[in-house]
């Protein structure tokens, strides 16, 4: 019964998202060649234009607007808009090929009971927000109950020393660009 509470629908894990583009050649081209994903065979039964890729353990199925004309484009990068998540291995070496690639790009800085995450938030061709991230040093620490898991692989020692409050301090920064 308890884990059917937890998870009423039997979710294993995240399959994909779907983003609707303008240009699905320059979608295709930002996520494979910037993001690092790899097209993957779609269902030929589909009777729209569309690609599929995977990296990192997800899915991206990109589909071409029927009237990319219309779509609005957001020029802000707003952190606190919709977007997904990718944590990476070096910070520095994603904000400097970030600028290298003259992509436009803010910088975010969250502190949590001593625990720094750094972030860099950027747009897709399309506008859609992208995160690239150190979260794996922040715990995932569920509201009730003992803590579920980390986000990935740190040594979870330090908190076994510590009680986290949840105030987090973020502190936004505009990166430089070329873009």
């Amino acid at each position: 019964m308890k884990d059917s509470v937890q998870n009423p629908l039997l979710l294993k894990s995240l399959n994909h998202i779907s983003l609707v583009c303008r240009s699905l050649e320059e979608s295709i081209d930002f996520y494979q060649n910037i993001l690092g994903f790899v097209p993957i065979r779609r269902p030929g039964s589909f009777d729209f234009d569309g690609a599929w890729l995977f990296g990192h353990g997800i899915g991206i199925h990109l589909l071409q607007s029927e009237n990319p004309e219309s779509m609005t484009k957001k020029s802000e990068i707003n952190p606190k808009d919709n977007h997904i998540s990718f944590q990476c291995e070096s910070m520095g070496a994603v904000e400097k090929k970030l600028t290298e690639m003259g992509i436009k790009y803010v910088r975010a800085k969250v502190e949590e009971g001593g625990i720094y995450v750094f972030q860099l938030f950027f747009h897709d061709p399309d506008g859609f927000m992208i995160e690239i991230c150190d979260c794996d040093n922040l715990p995932v620490i569920p509201l009730a109950g003992e803590m579920a898991r980390s986000c990935s692989r740190i040594n979870l020692q330090i908190l076994g020393q510590q009680t986290l409050q949840p105030q987090p301090v973020v502190q936004l920064f505009s990166g430089t660009t070329k873009h």
